[in-house]
């Protein structure tokens, strides 16, 4: 028999509405308490940890920075239909409805705790949500219509109640509905206004900052267009559903440890020792062959070996921890921030300070380690440790702890499956291995030989070049492939391979139409 028949729509409703002021009541409270406390944010989060690496890849690569909200829509579709079947139940079963609805309501409440920053008070939203529509469910319940009962035919029959009868109980139904769904519009809308206000508390921080000229200059831009990544088309691969709203001024990074001497800094004590101005190109280790998720611009920041040299590195010391505020975690070798490279905290891009989603108002950026294990985004704590007796978030789900950036090369113009005339034709992109630089770029056109391609004036060996070739195009179909060499003379490989675990290899190779 189904679940869903015409007789249930009424107790399906009553369900989803039930389910509807739970969640607006929780996130109304969320706003108040903190957005992390929201039970989809906890829930969303929790089914992130859990989802097999292929599948987040697949995530990223199919649906990119739309990842996050497709995932909470999804949450969100999936209570509703839980809490239509719950209504139907509840018509029947009450009492097993109820310990279902705090059930859920326990489940959220236990999303939100396990999370590694949790606070006790997060599991309130989840509770009252539970408490809402539990109270919300049995109200609609009971005020769904009932029909008088049959009498014999030889009976006159009785004048039913007038508050059971089917029109009397479906006006009452309705107006009971109506009102509650006015009530869950209402503190879903003061809940967004909340989150709006506190959502820009970031912003109005960062409004303040001042940020002093930098005592080590990067000196001139480079002038090739497309250089520098916009900072507004700068790619964000993390696993924040709500983005952390720090005050600056509130801001403290603690460096602990194996450690001589721990240290707390505040961020105007980050300001006063003396910023650095560096180019660097940043990548995500998920970023697949000719992927999007990489971008240059220029840092501004603290050189950060200095600062756990301060503090004193104990023997035995071989990982560095990197802990933002929402709890993750990411791990790199010490020696990989002492050998020599501009490894800091930075505070700006493109000579502002950093956006919210970003890492506002501080974040570790280490040149030629995939961003997973050394860029972590609104840090917190620095933690020197030994890689023997912890492993970082994405290690533990099979990573890579050692990290560093293989040489890549791109395609960007022309795109793929594109049409372009006869006759002179700029193939262009772009090619990276930080911290090595890059030595050559070649280009095949169809199954010729490789050509060696021009390479654009670059700033250093932390960022990606330019490069580009004059194409006499002929008519027809087309293959364009590129690869790149290192300088210490290392080509990257042909053989395809994902980006799990440590980032992906192969020879960009698009089609395209010369008609």
């Amino acid at each position: 028999m189904p679940i869903f028949t015409p007789a249930a729509g009424r107790p399906a409703v009553a369900g989803v509405l039930a389910a509807t002021a739970g969640l607006a009541a929780a996130e109304l409270c969320a706003a108040i308490v903190r957005p992390q406390s929201s039970p989809l944010i906890g829930i969303g989060s929790t089914v992130i940890d859990a989802t097999p690496t292929p599948v987040k890849e697949y995530a990223v690569r199919t649906f990119g920075t739309y990842d996050k909200p497709l995932l909470l829509a999804s949450i969100t579709i999936a209570l509703l239909l839980a809490a239509a079947a719950l209504g139907v139940l509840a018509r029947r079963r009450p009492r097993l409805a109820q310990t279902a609805t705090a059930a859920l309501g326990l489940i959220g409440a236990a999303a939100v705790l396990t999370r590694p920053a949790a606070h006790p008070a997060d599991s309130l939203p989840s509770l009252l949500a539970a408490a809402v529509a539990a109270f919300v469910l049995s109200t609609l319940i009971s005020r769904l219509p009932t029909s008088p009962r049959p009498t014999a035919a030889d009976t006159p029959a009785a004048d039913p109640d007038p508050g059971t009868t089917a029109p009397a109980g479906r006006r009452r139904f309705l107006v009971t509905a109506t009102a509650i769904a006015g009530a869950s519009t209402a503190a879903g809308g003061l809940s967004a206004a909340l989150r709006n206000f506190t959502s820009g508390s970031s912003e109005r921080s960062r409004e303040t900052i001042t940020l002093p000229a930098p005592v080590q200059p990067a000196g001139p831009r480079n002038t090739s267009p497309g250089f520098y990544t916009p900072v507004a088309d700068f790619y964000r691969v993390d696993t924040a559903l709500a983005i952390p709203q720090i005050d600056a001024a509130q801001w403290r990074l603690r460096i602990h440890g194996m450690v001589e001497r721990p240290v707390t800094i505040g961020f105007d004590d980050l300001l006063a020792m003396g910023l650095v101005e560096r180019d660097i190109t940043l990548n995500c280790v998920s970023n697949e062959v000719g992927g999007p998720y990489i971008g240059t611009t220029r840092w501004l920041g603290v050189p950060l070996a200095p600062l756990l040299r301060q503090a004193g590195i104990r023997p035995g010391a071989d990982q560095l921890v990197a802990r933002s505020v929402d709890g993750m975690t990411l791990g790199i070798p010490v020696q990989t921030v002492l050998d020599g490279r501009d490894a800091m905290l930075a505070v700006a891009m493109d000579g502002q300070p950093l956006p919210p989603k970003h890492g506002f108002p501080v974040r570790m950026l280490t040149p030629g380690v995939y961003g997973y294990a050394g860029s972590c985004k609104w840090i917190t704590e620095i933690e020197l440790a030994r890689f023997a007796d912890f492993d970082a978030y994405w290690v533990r789900r099979g990573w890579a702890r050692q990290a560093p950036v293989k040489t890549a090369s791109r395609i960007d113009r022309p795109g793929a499956f594109a049409k372009v005339a006869p006759g002179a034709v700029t193939v262009a992109g772009v090619a990276w291995a930080q911290g090595r630089g890059i030595r050559a770029v070649e280009l095949q056109i169809d199954n010729g030989p490789w050509e060696a391609v021009e390479l654009l004036p670059t700033v250093g060996k932390d960022t990606w070049v330019q490069w580009r070739h004059p194409w006499q195009a002929t008519p027809g179909g087309h293959s364009l492939r590129v690869r790149a060499t290192d300088d210490t003379g290392q080509t990257q490989p042909e053989q395809r391979a994902t980006p799990f675990p440590d980032g992906a290899t192969g020879w960009h190779t698009l089609a395209i139409t010369v008609a």
